[in-house]
């Protein structure tokens, strides 16, 4: 049976954060989609298909991994694309009590259920706000994001 593993987000930008959970998704599942949601109401630093081309190029060495968009509910693309299970990244308690609370609508209104993967502590205080905050600032976040988003990065 292939296991296939949904991480959704905005990825604005993809983070080391989001490369460690994707990893780490890798070793409990066959295959991880990576799902670029479009949200209206949120200001975007990198186009949507800036976002796509950089993971995509970022996995393209790796066929268990795939990139898609979606609009909507992260459920309906989930069983749309035929997911097994829904992963998330927690860094904070915080953050976990968010999380479960979804888990639990998106459990209820479709089956699926959530695996929430603790950050390993190297990359905990990373995010893509905290980086696009840095670089508002003119700071390098080299560290803080893949080598191959960085490229694009520093071309923006």
């Amino acid at each position: 049976m292939n296991r296939k593993a949904l991480f959704a987000g905005s990825f604005d930008p993809f983070t080391i954060g989001h490369e460690s959970i994707v990893t780490h998704a890798l070793g409990i599942a066959d295959e991880v989609l990576i799902g670029i949601g479009v949200n209206d109401k949120k200001k975007y630093l990198f186009s949507l298909d800036d976002r796509m081309k950089m993971i995509k190029e970022l996995y393209a060495d790796n066929p268990r991994v795939t990139v898609k968009t979606y609009n909507g509910l992260t459920v309906d693309f989930a069983r749309e694309n035929n997911v097994s299970f829904l992963v998330r990244g927690v860094r904070t308690t915080a953050e976990f009590d968010f999380e479960k609370t979804i888990a639990d609508i998106n459990r209820r209104l479709s089956g699926i259920d959530t695996v929430l993967l603790i950050t390993t502590p190297e990359v905990s205080c990373v995010s893509s706000s905290s980086v696009r905050e840095l670089m508002s600032f003119g700071h390098d976040v080299k560290e803080w994001v893949p080598e191959t988003i960085y490229k694009y990065i520093i071309n923006k």
